[in-house]
């Protein structure tokens, strides 16, 4: 059995006193097939610890249906980094911020429209004890005091952000304890009084989280715990982007010197992020400080963070490895091999979907007296069609969707008329119905669920309902659309024709390239494209957007194979300018960002 403990405020491994020098490496952001090489360049760095969150909407997709494999596979990931020599420290859920969808809390949650997050709410609790009777018992065999690498855990995250149900991170510390978690417990805040009051818990280890000023945060975490030993839980030497706002950098050798302040000063830490990968798929977060100021966050989580999007080292790693090489005996760096990149070059799309010919083939009609939210038809992401019938004549009235969540394309009869999106001032479009009166089509995506601050309950699609000037529009038909499927999608060859009718039709667009020996990493550049998703042999890569700054899309090696591979574009807008894509070997985080549809 090994011992990790604290006493006094040091950090005692194996008897002996142990500094923490941790980096946040997210699993489900990372192929795992690259889990090795992220993990190996961590260590050569001269860090000993790696940190990760576990989100319970990867684990727990739909309520009773669990997930470990994969990107899910958590448990391999344990065992992996502790095969390499090292410590483990796990942040299990339930919210777990991140920039990840919802906080890492799954979607079915707001199925019930009294559901309270993050309090004492019995239902609430009893949703996290039936994950947890899951989770715990099969990381408890990965504790330090069984032989494994894990050496501590976290409860909840950053809960003084939030609120100061005691109750309720009490009962969170209970049900980690029952469970068999036997190893230190901590809690990690910002460095401010409210932060610690609301989220720190008698006789668990506080930490703290920031970006700079080390002296005086450690000093604000002092007053409350002067005899512990002193960890930013979360050194945030770099930051995450939103789609139409400037990619994020910070100077290596301002990180590099805060390192030094805080090592200085006899501190651990944990790297938020020393790698940060990418938001697959439909699982990126989004912020929203103020009501309807929502900031969806873009696929990639580089993070301009030790080493970037595909795991190369950036000026952060040397910098950081210089500072550590001061306080600890680091040997030569010995760094895992290069994994290639290559310029797959032109891809041309040669097939083509139109979604209105495909509905069928992707979702089942819902019939409701009201338009419902994506959670209320059992729906977790992707995207929701709204369908009703407009009497006429009428003139030109206001259309107004009560609340759109996140952005609406309105078609009339088929004809596009516009976006409606989530925004602090209320948005309309104007359309008049013929005498034989109209079909209404309103095709909402979900951008991302919030997953930091107070409006957390951010159900999807059309919340409350629509309006036609000051009159409701009833009996819709409801088709969600989860893109989880594509495989029975009927392809017709491109055409001129095809091309010159796509002008702001939502479709499908797929062609092949061709890979003679796989094993390098390519970047799909979207450059002519409006908005969508891409999928590469299948697996959703993620979303696309011309506003920036995010111009690539990270194709790790592992997701190609020798010989053909399929790309399938789901462009919402105009595709009739872009029947190409581009594979090359550099990425764009930085493009200016520009107004888009």
């Amino acid at each position: 059995m090994t011992h990790f403990s604290i006493e006094g405020n040091a950090f005692v491994y194996e008897g002996k006193p142990v500094r923490l020098l941790s980096g946040a490496m997210h699993y489900f952001r990372i192929v795992p097939q690259y889990w090795q090489d992220r993990l190996m360049k961590m260590k050569a760095c001269g860090l000993n610890t790696v940190e990760t969150y576990i989100p319970w909407n990867v684990h727990e997709p739909y309520e009773g249906q669990f997930c470990f494999d994969g990107l899910a596979d958590v448990f391999a990931y344990i065992e992996l980094a502790g095969s390499l020599g090292m410590h483990v420290i796990v942040r299990p859920s339930p919210y777990i911020c991140a920039e990840w969808e919802f906080g890492g809390l799954p979607a079915w949650l707001l199925a019930d429209s009294d559901m309270q997050l993050r309090c004492s709410y019995p239902a609430y609790l009893s949703k996290v004890d039936a994950y947890y009777d899951v989770l715990i018992p099969r990381l408890r065999p990965l504790l330090c005091t069984n032989g494994g690498p894990i050496i501590a855990v976290q409860i909840e995250n950053e809960y003084g952000s939030y609120g100061n149900d005691a109750v309720y991170l009490d009962y969170l510390h209970q049900a980690l304890i029952n469970r068999g978690i036997d190893v230190p417990l901590f809690t990690s805040d910002g460095p401010t009084d409210a932060l610690l009051q609301g989220g720190s818990v008698q006789g668990v280890l506080s930490t703290v989280n920031f970006g700079s000023n080390p002296t005086s945060s450690f000093d604000k975490l002092k007053e409350y715990q002067p005899d512990s030993p002193l960890m930013c839980m979360e050194y945030w030497n770099g930051w995450f982007d939103h789609w139409g706002k400037p990619h994020h950098t910070r100077d290596a050798a301002d990180a590099a010197a805060v390192l030094d302040e805080m090592l200085a000063a006899g501190a651990s830490v944990n790297f938020y992020m020393f790698h940060g990968g990418t938001n697959f798929g439909f699982y990126n977060g989004a912020n929203c400080q103020e009501p309807n100021l929502y900031e969806p966050t873009i696929t990639s989580y580089d993070y301009d963070s030790a080493l970037d999007e595909s795991g190369v080292p950036t000026a952060k790693y040397y910098a950081f490895r210089e500072v550590i090489a001061r306080y600890e005996e680091l040997g030569p760096l010995a760094l895992p091999p290069v994994i290639p990149r290559r310029a797959y070059g032109q891809v041309e799309l040669t097939e083509q979907a139109a979604l209105w010919e495909q509905l069928d083939a992707l979702s089942a009609p819902i019939q409701s007296v009201t338009p419902l939210p994506m959670e209320k038809v059992g729906q977790n992401y992707g995207f929701i069609l709204y369908s009703t019938h407009i009497s006429g004549p009428r003139p030109s009235e206001q259309l107004h969707l009560q609340e759109v969540r996140d952005r609406a394309l309105v078609y009339v009869d088929g004809e596009f008329k516009g976006v409606i999106e989530r925004s602090q001032t209320p948005q309309s479009l104007a359309i008049e119905v013929p005498a034989e009166g109209a079909r209404l089509d309103i095709l909402v995506e979900n951008m991302g669920r919030i997953n930091y601050g107070p409006y957390l309950r951010d159900r999807k699609g059309i919340t409350e309902g629509v309006r036609l000037g000051f009159q409701f529009l009833f009996n819709w038909t409801i088709r969600p659309i989860p893109l989880e499927d594509l495989s029975k999608l009927a392809w017709a060859a491109d055409s001129s024709n095809a091309i010159a009718n796509a002008a702001d039709s939502p479709r499908f667009c797929k062609g092949n390239f061709h890979v003679s020996e796989a094993g390098a990493d390519t970047f799909l550049d979207m450059q002519g494209w409006t908005k969508g998703v891409v999928f590469i042999n299948g697996f959703n890569l993620g979303r696309y957007w011309s506003k920036g700054p995010q111009q690539t899309l990270y194709v790790p090696a592992p997701l190609l194979r020798e010989g053909s591979n399929e790309i399938i574009v789901f462009e919402l807008h105009d595709a009739s300018q872009a029947s190409t894509v581009m594979l090359t070997d550099t990425p764009v985080l930085n493009r200016q960002p520009q107004q888009a549809e």
